[in-house]
């Protein structure tokens, strides 16, 4: 049985990654801040009769990250899902919303990774997934911090490349589109939304690339 840990797994691509995961039978950590969301997300995967564990953290305090990481010890996979989005003309963002941005996009992945990345090495075995969106690739209109703390994700992530490639340690970028999911609720940046795939979708091709690739490419629909 495959353990695996996901943040932000309440709502989303991360509870559709979560549900994937358990038509194998895996046992799920999930991780987020809302309890309700985390438990509906336990119980559907109870339901395909794979474990679910819920697991409440603030992931930009490192002290709490390292706590869930402690309590759930041994893993096999860690996705690093959880993000957030302000858009809007550069000069009208504020500090508040790009400190929110790299706090949870750049910064969490970071804290969660020094803390498993231990584990993977003492057995040289282990993957972790960071999910950056195609953010990461290139600029964007109306997205100077989201890009930047996207850029930042995936420079972490090829530098782990670069550091384990001669281990049994796999370090995932995945880079997708837009999808259709409550990301995009309280914005009308996105003006044509069915060009944005289901999280569904994007789930079921990351599972099944990540087992071979090191960079899964998902573009929206055109």
């Amino acid at each position: 049985m495959t353990k695996i840990a996901i943040t932000g797994a309440g709502t989303g691509l991360g509870k559709e990654l979560a549900l994937q995961y358990a038509q194998s039978g895996n046992e799920l950590h999930l991780i987020g801040r809302t309890q309700s969301s985390l438990e509906k997300t336990a119980n559907d995967i109870r339901e395909k009769g794979a474990e679910a564990n819920i697991h409440i953290a603030d992931l930009t305090s490192e002290a709490e990250v390292h706590n869930v990481f402690t309590t759930i010890g041994s893993l096999d996979i860690l996705i690093n899902n959880a993000g957030i989005g302000y858009f809007g003309e550069f000069l009208e963002s504020t500090t508040d919303e790009m400190d929110k941005m790299f706090e949870i996009n750049s910064f969490a992945p970071i804290y969660t990774s020094r803390a498993v990345l231990p584990i993977f090495k003492e057995k040289d075995h282990g993957t972790i997934i960071n999910i950056i969106s195609t953010a990461g690739l290139r600029g964007k209109k109306n997205e100077a911090l989201y890009v930047s703390s996207k850029f930042a994700l995936r420079g972490f992530t090829e530098s782990l490349q670069k550091e384990y490639e001669e281990t049994g340690i796999r370090i995932v970028g995945a880079y997708m589109g837009g999808m259709n999911t409550p990301f995009w609720d309280d914005t009308d940046h996105i003006k044509d939304k069915s060009r944005l795939r289901s999280p569904q979708e994007i789930a079921e091709i990351i599972v099944s690339e990540s087992r071979e690739k090191t960079e899964i490419i998902i573009e929206s629909k055109k």
